[in-house]
């Protein structure tokens, strides 16, 4: 059995203010964990603002950043960084993950922009990530993005990831549906991908619905239930590392708690699959 750790553990929840209040009053067993983007949390007051420390005490919490910009020319926004210092230790925050992509320059973009995979990228994503974590003190978890083009691109994207993983010594968010799409609009083997990816580096996979644009062309969205291939590929995923704790992730169109709650429960039922059989094992949280 693997006696590393997570810094969770089972299948969690993206926390949205449209049902926090339904969350607090009538909590959830189904849900384990909890993640939210701190951007839309830190100094927030009010009812918001104690609904949000009710969930905190109740259930451990995730933090999945937004603005970063972790790959921007732009300097890294370190005022920024010790407000989210103070609100992850606030509430305990077991982990905090960000996008391996970038997002501003001299302004907000807006959308996720793909990193250059590139040498050069490669050591100075590193040394920005390394810097993060220095004034946190603690890892981060880098999330392998969805995108649709690969502008300078001169290594493979398995290549630039496991090496920034190496260089810059942080975790890794897997994020599953992103593979999948990248597989269909770049044409890889998702499967392939995956096995290539470091188990001892990963803290906890995401999940997710997307929109189908044309045959060879998806658009991450996650406003739509996961489907099949996708639900195959976490399996997939299970079967290489075993149950990593796994976040459905739903942002738009979202439906009623009851559904979001039927999709958790599929994730628990890949991950009792290999639990209950023995075929893989839960690292100890």
């Amino acid at each position: 059995m693997n006696t590393m750790s997570y810094p969770v553990h089972g299948a969690g929840l993206g926390l949205k203010r449209s049902f926090i209040g339904a969350l607090v009053d009538q909590p959830s067993d189904t849900i384990d964990f909890l993640e939210v983007a701190p951007e839309n949390w830190i100094g927030v007051g009010g009812e918001y603002g104690h609904q949000f420390r009710q969930l905190t005490e109740r259930y451990p919490f995730l933090c999945h950043g937004l603005s970063l910009s972790i790959g921007s020319p732009s300097p890294l926004d370190e005022a920024f960084l010790h407000k989210l210092k103070r609100f992850l230790n606030e509430h305990n925050i077991r982990c905090y993950s960000e996008h391996l992509s970038y997002c501003s320059d001299d302004g907000h973009l807006y959308d996720l922009m793909p990193i250059p995979f590139t040498e050069e990228a490669i050591k100075y994503v590193s040394e920005r990530i390394r810097r993060v974590q220095d004034i946190l003190e603690r890892p981060i978890a880098m999330e392998n993005v969805s995108y649709y083009a690969a502008p300078g691109k001169q290594i493979e994207e398995i290549e630039f990831i496991n090496a920034i993983l190496d260089e810059a010594d942080c975790r890794l968010l897997l994020d599953v549906n992103n593979v999948y799409v990248n597989s269909i609009n770049h044409g890889y083997d998702a499967k392939q991908y995956i096995s290539s990816l470091p188990a001892e580096r990963i803290d906890y996979l995401h999940i997710a619905g997307h929109y189908n644009e044309a045959d060879d062309l998806i658009v991450d969205t996650h406003g739509a239930d996961v489907i099949d291939p996708v639900w195959s590929l976490l399996d997939f995923t299970y079967q290489q590392f075993g149950t990593i704790p796994t976040l459905l992730e739903r942002d738009f169109n979202i439906p009623p708690m009851q559904k979001l709650l039927t999709e958790l429960n599929i994730i628990h039922q890949y991950q009792d699959n290999y639990t209950t059989n023995g075929i893989a094992e839960n690292r100890s949280v």
